[in-house]
């Protein structure tokens, strides 16, 4: 019994990964629905960060200063993702600021061309991020700091999925697998606030506050905009609660 609970959950993790990252994790013979696996959200996020830490560390091996192995450390964690949460992001911008009503909102979001209010959102994220970790990351551990702020970034987003109903009738919203119970996102929570204490303990209010504010001005924009949540709102959520974490992070 206990082998097989402990098989689930590293399936689980393992479906996380698929989802969330472009990193080789192996197939899944029998895989679990995907809304279980919700709760490891955060730990995709951490083994994101420790990725993009490495890069980070790397590049000031190499000699360079912080803003250019910050930009790097950006780059490598773009290829991580394969740039899933930078496309919401841009998908959502021209949505939201080129849509008229709901349905030519929901329709611009759907379109894989990038229009000016996508591309101005893009590059103002990435810049903006860069920056932070020139400023956050020499004056803490890289890769420690990032696992900290990958999982503080993705544990909302199983809340946003639970509480925000769905904006389409079709796609991942609307899919039953993505149905996230309490449980999972009470689990993927625990997780974030677990890596926080461990790796940003002076930060650990300030770092909670952050993420959980930027998510909730996302999932309250969506509502409002769009009527629920899509797989783009939650990659924008994510790039918002990192940037916010971030932030405080350089503030403190």
């Amino acid at each position: 019994m206990a082998r097989a609970w402990i098989r689930s959950r590293i399936d689980e993790t393992r479906l996380a990964l698929i989802l969330l990252t472009r990193l080789p994790v192996g197939r899944l013979n029998s895989a679990p629905p995907l809304s279980a696996a919700a709760w490891a959200y955060p730990l995709a996020g951490a083994v994101v960060g420790i990725v993009c830490g490495v890069a980070f560390l790397s590049a000031q091996w190499l000699g360079l200063l912080p803003l250019p192995a910050a930009i790097i450390s950006v780059a490598v964690g773009v290829v991580t993702t394969g740039g899933m949460h930078e496309d919401g992001l841009a998908d959502l911008a021209d949505g939201f600021g080129g849509g008229g009503d709901r349905a030519r909102k929901l329709e611009i979001m759907r379109d894989s061309r990038v229009g000016s209010y996508g591309v101005i959102a893009l590059c103002l994220a990435l810049f903006l991020r860069s920056v932070l970790l020139a400023e956050v990351l020499p004056g803490h551990h890289p890769i420690f700091t990032l696992i900290a702020v990958g999982a503080l970034a993705r544990a909302p987003l199983p809340f946003l999925m639970r509480i925000l109903p769905a904006a389409r009738d079709d796609g991942l919203g609307h899919s039953a697998a993505f149905r996230i119970g309490t449980a999972q996102a009470m689990v993927g929570g625990m997780i974030g606030l677990l890596l926080a204490a461990l790796f940003l303990p002076a930060y650990f209010f300030g770092t909670i506050f952050a993420s959980v504010a930027a998510a909730v001005m996302t999932g309250y924009l969506a509502r409002c905009q769009i009527g629920g949540f899509t797989g783009d709102v939650l990659g924008a959520a994510q790039i918002a609660c990192e940037l916010a974490v971030l932030s405080t992070l350089a503030s403190g």
